[in-house]
């Protein structure tokens, strides 16, 4: 790697700073609209599943764009569009307005991510692809921290609006600023010869579909099935976690301060997971990582409400959370090859958000139904426990990528 190579991770690595901070700013947002709009914090479960479905349809529908027509494109158009969207929704006055703006911010950012993701991908270097894809991604934590530590300020200054004027701002400059440091043109990466024509003999045109049928079936639904569970927790507990420890007796600065501290302790967790992740045995390195997670939530449950204990366990359990997200695109990288990544990557956004656009409403519901704090964080250990299981399939996964490479070698 050169020092634009590493100047284009750092702006990469910028981008899901500003997507974390976007996820945090609309959950530290909720529970101050009931007294600024008469907004009850009930009625917003939509509103985060807005989001959510609209990355899933981004990344299923443009996304794998990028396969054909190079990452900059939509990566840069991407971030521009999240940040003018996310601008926009500091104008909405009703919960219909949020869910519109939410969806197409959702929108942009799923066209753009899964390029990220790629496009760091195919910078690394192959025996730490999953370490820097993980570095880069770490920028979603840190951005909540961020979001988390700055919003008492922000809110100060601005109102509730500031929490969607700094993101907004941000994208728009970083897409500015990306154009010139990425470089153009399609992946370097081409399909072999003899998977182009089996390709064609099946009509396949779409290297999505490609995923649904054999031999990727079986590593695209080990994927997309801990990225949908891990995304249910990511966004039950990222929604409704600024909302809900105030009812366990936090103020509501407080709470997001909690927050925040929790979702930079992914950070760490992340880039040492995905630093074992690299380095050992990927299966039994993410039944370690979503075991630690089921049991701070668990003993969560079981504890009456303290700060610091807490605050110790929300560290594991939604730094946990946080560091999924940041392990599991660098497993894409060892499950596909870079010519099906951003397709796998984007499809796995899709099919993760039917797991993911539970989380909202399932906190709404809990809400509505005055579950208490304890039994609401400790629902969070179910998704967690089935992602163990999951995790027993990774080892199998793993080996089609080579038995693949290995029969279009022999057919070159």
């Amino acid at each position: 790697m050169n020092m634009r190579h590493i100047l284009a991770l750092v702006l990469l690595g910028g981008v899901f700073v500003m997507e974390g901070f976007d996820i945090a700013a609309m959950g530290i947002a909720v529970p101050r609209l009931e007294e600024a709009l008469g907004l009850s914090p009930a009625s917003f479960g939509w509103v985060f599943t807005g989001i959510l479905v609209g990355l899933g349809v981004g990344g299923a529908t443009v996304a794998p764009l990028g396969d054909r027509f190079g990452r900059r494109a939509l990566i840069v158009t991407g971030c521009l569009a999240t940040g003018l969207f996310t601008l926009a929704t500091s104008t909405a006055t009703t919960t219909t307005g949020f869910l519109l703006w939410r969806f197409l911010t959702g929108f942009a950012l799923g066209a753009c991510l899964p390029n990220v993701s790629a496009l760091s991908s195919e910078i690394a270097p192959d025996r730490l692809r999953a370490t820097v894809m993980a570095v880069v991604s770490a920028g979603i934590p840190l951005g909540l921290f961020i979001a988390g530590m700055v919003a008492p300020a922000v809110i100060g200054a601005w109102g509730w609006h500031g929490l969607f004027y700094v993101p907004g701002v941000f994208a728009v400059l970083l897409a500015l600023v990306l154009w010139p440091v990425l470089d153009g043109g399609t992946p370097a990466s081409a399909t072999p010869k003899a998977e182009r024509e089996a390709q064609r003999a099946a009509g396949a045109k779409l290297p999505q579909l490609m995923l649904f049928a054999r031999p990727w079936l079986l590593p695209f639904a080990v994927f997309a099935t801990m990225l949908g569970l891990n995304a249910l927790n990511l966004y039950l507990l990222n929604s409704w976690l600024p909302t809900v420890l105030p009812q366990a007796g936090l103020t509501l600065d407080d709470a997001a301060r909690v927050a925040g501290v929790a979702n930079l302790a992914g950070l760490v967790i992340g880039i040492a997971a995905s630093f074992v992740l690299d380095n050992w045995k990927k299966g039994p390195a993410l039944m370690l990582l979503f075991g630690a997670m089921t049991a701070s939530f668990l003993a969560i449950a079981l504890t009456a409400p303290d700060q610091t204990r807490w605050t110790m366990l929300l560290m594991v359990g939604v730094g946990g959370a946080n560091a999924g997200g940041m392990v599991l695109p660098g497993l894409a990288a060892h499950l596909f090859p870079a010519r099906l990544l951003s397709s796998a990557v984007g499809m796995g956004v899709l099919v993760a958000r039917l797991g993911a656009f539970a989380g909202p409403p399932l906190g709404a519901a809990m809400l509505a139904g005055q579950v208490p704090p304890a039994i609401f964080l400790g629902v969070a250990a179910i998704p967690a426990a089935a992602c163990v299981l999951v995790a027993l399939l990774v080892g199998p996964a793993l080996k089609v990528k080579g038995r693949v490479e290995a029969e279009a070698a022999a057919a070159a």
